[in-house]
């Protein structure tokens, strides 16, 4: 019985796909259709070496998006499964009999291993599962590497088998990208846990980020401890922003507000009376957090000290390149004891985490009279706090900073020296 419609993903060699092609033959009796989803034209000349089956599509990613093309592509499907094979997958030869599933199953899923990396991926899922649990789209990952392995960690366990061995890899790529973007994709297989741990909400204000604002967004639900609060403001956008939002807020533990462009400090003091949790961390719109940093963050805050009013870390820098990102490496934190610290510290710090009680105390961020408050509003808040209490640093690294064109602080360099001449 044909039952099985095969999609494989990404595959940017031609001597690769033609390996995963091959691999297929094992299965032929069970496969009603191969799908080839490319991002980027490849010269193929593999459509005559097969006899075993009718056809295979080549499918180009529409906008260069993966995960809404696989969508799109999944909707068309009339076959009871699809197996996904990504990159540089092939079938093994064994336990090609374990390609099954038994209700109440939905998933199959395997691994596949990199040096000491080990991520799960799906295999083998029931067509009628995908079409009411669709792909995120690429605007909402960090990076299209990371479209299976995401989309698996949703998977309710009930649902899910394992079975090792069905796929192997033609290569494998350790470059220090790679294996970078890896260590992040690992962590979405994480347990989910539930600790009594301080409450913690993330304030996310964006003006025309609309390339990058989901994937802040969703960094914030894909996590393996949830945060109590996740606000976000739209200060004025003038792009698609703000109604590509609204599909994630859900009024109690998501809630999105928009308001007249006023520079990022008013932004957030609007979000700050909203605050309920204990502490409060800042994301920026083009940055995003790995999939365990909610967990980390709250273990360290557990055990701050009550003089404390910031924690903060490491972080790990990307450069945006034209649809991929590119790890730079990770900027390490350094102890703050003072102004003067702080003053010559390699900003910015992050994450910043702050206590909640210390900012509303402190009258929320401070709207300067320099460039109208619109930007460094991070280190003005960090200048009135330094002055009654505490910073904490712990050698972590959850939050991930991208570097691109369009940046903010990036584009104001020049007005560094000039700020400090205004603070106090």
């Amino acid at each position: 019985m044909k039952d099985i419609t095969a999609i494989l993903v990404h595959y940017t060699n031609q001597s690769v796909l033609y390996k995963a092609l091959t691999s297929l033959n094992k299965i032929s009796s069970r496969i009603q259709s191969v799908i080839v989803l490319q991002e980027e034209e490849m010269p193929l000349d593999v459509m005559d070496k097969y006899d075993w089956f009718d056809r295979i599509e080549y499918t180009m990613a529409e906008g260069n998006d993966l995960g809404a093309t696989l969508n799109h592509t999944i909707n068309k499907i009339s076959s009871s499964y699809v197996l996904f094979l990504y990159d540089t997958d092939y079938l093994s030869s064994s336990h090609l009999d374990s390609l099954s599933l038994s209700n109440p199953k939905s998933v199959l899923e395997t691994f596949y291993h990199n040096q000491n990396i080990i991520i799960h991926q799906p295999v083998l899922v029931r067509t009628s599962y995908l079409k009411k649990q669709p792909f995120l789209s690429n605007l909402q990952l960090p990076f299209k590497e990371a479209i299976l392995p995401a989309w698996l960690s949703n998977v309710d366990n009930s649902l899910k088998c394992f079975k090792k061995g069905i796929v192997s890899q033609s290569r494998k790529n350790s470059s220090t990208n790679t294996i970078e973007k890896q260590k992040n994709i690992q962590k979405y297989q994480l347990q989910k846990t539930n600790t009594n741990h301080p409450s913690l909400a993330v304030l996310i204000s964006t003006y025309n980020m609309e390339a990058y604002v989901e994937t802040a967004v969703v960094s914030c639900l894909l996590q393996n401890e949830q945060l109590e609060q996740l606000l976000i403001m739209d200060d004025g956008s003038t792009d698609n922003s703000y109604k590509q939002l609204q599909s994630w807020s859900d009024g109690k533990r998501v809630r999105l507000f928009n308001k007249k462009n006023g520079g990022k400090a008013r932004a957030l003091n609007e979000l700050l009376p909203l605050v309920t949790s204990e502490f409060v961390m800042e994301l920026d719109a083009d940055d995003w957090l790995d999939p365990d940093a909610i967990s980390v963050i709250k273990k360290y805050l557990s055990e701050l000290p009550q003089d404390i009013s910031v924690l903060y870390g490491n972080l790990r820098k990307w450069k945006q390149m034209e649809s991929d990102v590119l790890f730079k490496g990770v900027a390490k934190g350094t102890l703050i004891k003072g102004r003067a610290d702080l003053l010559s510290y390699r900003f910015p710090l992050g994450p910043r985490i702050y206590r909640t009680s210390s900012l509303k105390s402190a009258g929320g961020f401070p709207v300067i009279a320099f460039e109208n408050g619109r930007i460094y509003e991070d280190v003005s808040m960090l200048n009135q706090l330094i002055g009654d209490s505490r910073f904490w640093y712990h050698d972590f690294t959850v939050y991930n900073v991208r570097e691109h064109k369009d940046s903010i602080t990036k584009n104001n360099l020049s007005n560094w020296k000039g700020f400090l001449k205004t603070l106090k």
